[in-house]
């Protein structure tokens, strides 16, 4: 991953991410699995600037490490991939209509955290920004 540059700003917003099926039952595998790895890439089409970096699906919770820039709040990107995938899944599947009630099939809620750059580097490039700015140090924090 890299810096990205949009026109407010640069940024480097990587994140992993984490939710399950409803009741974590271990559905996600076989034709499901591929099926719903295909719909979480579409996300892409929507928000080009949203990038998935790596995932893995599990058969009963999915992790997906995801570039999404700060225009976006996390919570919102994730909510229209599940949304999406589960929409799509439930009329692809119709066995899933027999377990899953009420239009369900992912649990509430998502598991986020940041995945950045490490702390010493940052507090490096904090600490002699003024030089490196000026031409007298070269730096490079590893990104």
């Amino acid at each position: 991953m890299e810096v990205r540059f949009s026109g407010d700003g640069s940024y480097y917003h990587l994140y992993h991410l984490v939710w399950i099926p409803k009741y974590r039952r271990k559905v996600l595998k076989d034709e499901l699995k591929q099926f719903i790895a295909e719909r979480f890439f579409e996300i892409t089409a929507y928000h080009p600037d949203v990038e998935i970096d790596t995932y893995n699906i599990q058969e009963d919770h999915v992790h997906l490490v995801m570039v999404i820039p700060p225009k976006y709040a996390v919570s919102m990107i994730v909510g229209k991939m599940k949304s999406n995938s589960s929409r799509q899944a439930r009329a692809e599947f119709s066995w899933l209509g027999e377990m899953y009630r009420r239009h369900e099939f992912w649990s509430p809620g998502f598991f986020s955290s940041t995945v950045g750059v490490n702390e010493a580097q940052i507090k490096r490039y904090v600490e002699l920004q003024e030089k490196v700015d000026k031409g007298q140090w070269q730096l490079s924090i590893g990104l």
